[in-house]
């Protein structure tokens, strides 16, 4: 699984209300609407520019806060196509699992705003294609893998039952 686009760089501490900001959870049933954004207390400029595959790369404690299952949701309504942070909230990264969202641990700090990058799910690979590195990511577990490759949890089960470890 070889995804690929651009990164957006965040810092450490984005917290699910940089995500979804409070002000717009009126439209929580509404999740396209609400993708529209995704991201705007971060960056203002995020949900109207980003691009189908672009990727969000961050510092520390991605998706901490409150535990709205939306956030994951809005991010790949939004077209992200994974997260790489340095460490997620332990919440966010099981939401972001089970909807389908790849998130990936890794050591983002040479990676910059704008960057391309090419990123393997299978092995973990991470390579910025803008600077000619490669950056390895912790591995994703294979049940994981699976559940992403399915479309998230609920498309895995409704396919093959139960999770098989």
């Amino acid at each position: 699984m070889i995804l690929k686009g651009r990164a957006w760089k965040f810092g450490d501490d984005i917290s699910t209300d940089h995500i979804t900001p409070g002000r717009y959870y009126h439209l929580r049933s509404n999740l396209p609407e609400l993708a529209k954004h995704v991201m705007e207390d971060a960056n203002p400029d995020f949900a109207s520019k980003v691009r189908p595959g672009d990727f969000i790369v961050a510092g520390k404690n991605f998706g901490c806060g409150s535990s709205r299952e939306h956030a994951p949701v809005v991010i790949k309504l939004a077209g992200v196509s994974a997260v790489i942070a340095k460490s997620f909230a332990r919440i966010f990264y099981r939401n972001a699992i089970n909807i389908g969202l790849p998130v990936l641990i890794a050591d983002t700090s040479q990676i910059d705003e704008g960057d391309e990058l090419e990123v393997d799910l299978s092995s973990g690979t991470i390579r910025d294609v803008t600077k000619g590195v490669e950056i390895k990511a912790s591995p994703i577990p294979d049940v994981m893998i699976r559940i992403l490759e399915t479309g998230g949890l609920v498309e895995y089960v409704k396919k093959y039952g139960d999770v098989k470890v």
